[in-house]
């Protein structure tokens, strides 16, 4: 009798993750036919034939060059952040135990802000180096320069993060807190830099606060890959602990899992594929919110499946926002950081008022 039932159990449980399996290869289709998609769309004027064609080389230089030169990086961008960024939001949200945990609960965002505005400001385009000449401005500012400074200040504020909150023993509360009064400060310095600047270098500084696939380059890409996957791959071996933690903490100690290392590991990884992303591309919000709430919805919470579940959603999050950027641009593309908000705004709104009580 209690191998019939132990039969039964381990029949069921091969046939919800076979679904959860089948659901995963229809996101990955999905996810290959908005990227492409994304490369057949554009200001251009090209249409699907010619863009299709110049994906392999065929056609005019014009076409080649649209295609392979500017619609490549960004659909590789969206690809790639969107992954990142989702995977980022699960592992605060799975280390914190916090619905509400995101790439923005440690301040990352705000630092990476400071960053840049004291990069474009400061030394490109502000008050130390060319006032207010346009050309001088084009002249100084230096994109990587500004990536680099945004991404070391965002690396500083995760560091000043995990240290406030090991004093405290990394309680979820306290890292929460701890990053909404790094982030408003953060935004203060910001404040202060822009009210010393110059038109055209405040300009600069506010623009590049929009999230902004086009601004990708096949470098940028490499780069984001590189920390992506392997922040993929660290949390993917480690996703029984995860699953561990989320039943319970003590039960996790008893089995051997150091939590609070773990806790440690994932909250820096987290940030760090945070900072590379936005270092790059600017504010892109709530795909760390809205796509591990809807994996967990139709996966469930085996970090087995979530995991590549919320990579592949965040994914076709911005991929998919990246469209109807170009789509409602009608000739030029609207910053992809505010058509997630957007999108994700009500959809979020709706996580949380679509459960009793409120809970998401």
């Amino acid at each position: 009798m209690v191998d019939e039932i132990a039969h039964d159990l381990r029949a069921q449980v091969m046939k919800h993750n076979a679904k959860k399996r089948v659901i995963l290869f229809v996101s990955l289709g999905l996810v290959a036919v908005l990227f492409l998609l994304s490369l057949m769309v554009g200001s251009s004027g090209l249409s699907f034939a010619e863009s299709f064609l110049a994906l392999f080389g065929n056609g005019t230089n014009a076409a080649v060059r649209i295609v392979q030169q500017i619609r490549l990086p960004e659909a590789l961008a969206a690809l790639i952040a969107g992954a990142g960024l989702a995977l980022a939001g699960l592992m605060m949200q799975s280390t914190l135990k916090n619905p509400m945990a995101s790439p923005s609960t440690l301040g990352v965002s705000n630092a990476a802000v400071f960053g840049a505005n004291l990069s474009i400001i400061a030394f490109a385009g502000g008050f130390l180096e060319t006032g207010n000449n346009p050309q001088d401005f084009a002249l100084g500012a230096n994109p990587f320069a500004t990536s680099t400074i945004a991404f070391f200040f965002a690396a500083i504020s995760t560091l000043l993060i995990l240290g406030l909150c090991s004093v405290r023993g990394f309680a979820s509360e306290t890292v929460v807190l701890a990053g909404i009064a790094l982030g408003t400060i953060w935004t203060a310095f910001t404040t202060l830099l822009q009210f010393f600047a110059t038109d055209v270098g405040l300009s600069a500084a506010v623009i590049w606060t929009f999230g902004d696939l086009g601004r990708a380059t096949f470098t940028t890409d490499w780069i984001m890959l590189a920390v992506v996957v392997a922040s993929g791959v660290v949390f993917y071996v480690l996703q029984w602990r995860f699953n561990a933690i989320a039943a319970d903490e003590d039960v996790a100690s008893t089995l051997g899992v150091k939590v609070k290392l773990l806790r440690f590991v994932s909250m820096f990884l987290a940030s760090l594929v945070t900072a590379v992303c936005v270092s790059y591309l600017g504010i892109i919000g709530f795909v760390g919110i809205i796509c591990p709430h809807v994996m967990r919805r139709i996966v469930g919470s085996n970090h087995r499946f979530l995991i590549p579940g919320s990579m592949l959603c965040g994914s076709m999050l911005l991929l998919f926002s990246s469209l109807m950027s170009h789509v409602i641009g009608r000739g030029t593309a609207l910053p992809v950081g505010a058509i997630t908000a957007i999108l994700g705004g009500p959809f979020f709104l709706y996580l949380i008022f679509a459960r009793k009580g409120g809970r998401v």
